[in-house]
């Protein structure tokens, strides 16, 4: 059994490591997701309408609270920012 349980943590250990690898080395395609996907529609950018409603107080509750749908196009629209940030931070603050 310990046995067992110590080639699974070796297995955890690569697999984390293979994605931080991943998530450092694609900054380029986290960038022009974030430029594309993560600023549509581009005029004003869907995003920072979310993030205002979202800082405003008014997503949580109330006659304007936010619907599941509006939930859905934070993480559509915001996921490749925060990978963005991720990988940036990763390149920046790697080991020496």
């Amino acid at each position: 059994m310990l046995l067992l349980d110590l080639f699974l943590h070796y297995i955890k250990i690569i697999n984390l490591e293979k994605m931080k690898t991943q998530i450092k080395n694609n900054w380029l395609l986290f960038l022009i997701a974030s430029l594309t996907l993560g600023l549509a529609p581009f005029n004003p950018p869907h995003i920072v309408g979310k993030i205002k409603w979202i800082m405003g107080g008014n997503a949580f509750s109330g006659a304007n609270a936010m619907q599941g749908q509006d939930w859905f196009d934070v993480l559509l629209h915001g996921s490749p920012w925060v990978l963005l940030v991720i990988s940036v931070a990763l390149n920046v603050f790697k080991k020496r």
